[in-house]
């Protein structure tokens, strides 16, 4: 009887040892089920968060892109703006320049005009009788006067259209400063646009 209590003992023990090791087996079961869910769920979320840093580097790179392009496009027109302004100022000065050598010509030959006036009166005086000498005088001066004429009244034509060109040069340059400070403009509200647009994906995240 001592040696049956003795096994049936043993055995309860047993039994209750088993019970107690498949309690502990199951909820270390439940316990890891619980785990590999949340590793999951977190796993879950990142795969979201990072498709999201995906979207938001992709939209980055295609601004950046645009801003890349309208900058080089940008360049290209300021470029191709300061090469004609350049050459506008070299057909300017050219035309002064040609200008100059006529007006100079001309005066040479005016003044030789003159020699020649004065020279062919001198004789003309010796040969001719005053009143003759009197006409001629007249008309070489009449001729003078009319040539001055003429020639004040292209000076003031050309003095106009040189002023007209430098208006149209500094109006030009102008226009250039305030096409790159709107650009600038522009470009600085793109960059705080994505600076904006990042803070709100991380915040949100």
């Amino acid at each position: 009887t001592f040696q049956t209590n003795i096994l049936t003992e043993l055995k309860n023990w047993k039994l209750n040892l088993i019970q107690h090791h498949k309690v502990q087996m199951k909820q270390e079961k439940e316990k890891h089920a619980a785990h590999v869910k949340q590793l999951q769920n977190e796993m879950e979320n990142l795969k979201e968060l990072l498709h999201a840093y995906e979207i938001s580097i992709s939209r980055k790179d295609e601004v950046i892109t645009n801003l890349t392009q309208a900058l080089e496009k940008q360049k290209e027109r300021v470029e191709l703006m300061r090469r004609f302004t350049f050459w506008r100022i070299q057909h300017v000065n050219a035309k002064q320049e040609e200008y100059a050598i006529g007006m100079a010509d001309k005066h040479f030959q005016t003044a030789l005009m003159k020699k020649v006036w004065a020279a062919w009166r001198s004789v003309c005086e010796e040969r001719w009788k005053d009143k003759v000498a009197k006409a001629c005088q007249l008309r070489a001066e009449d001729v003078c006067v009319q040539l001055t004429n003429d020639y004040e009244a292209r000076i003031a034509e050309l003095t106009a259209t040189v002023e007209q060109t430098k208006a149209e040069i500094l109006r030009l340059h102008s226009e250039r400063d305030q096409y790159e400070d709107t650009m600038k403009k522009a470009f600085m509200r793109g960059v705080c646009a994505l600076n904006m647009e990042a803070m709100t994906m991380f915040q949100s995240k």
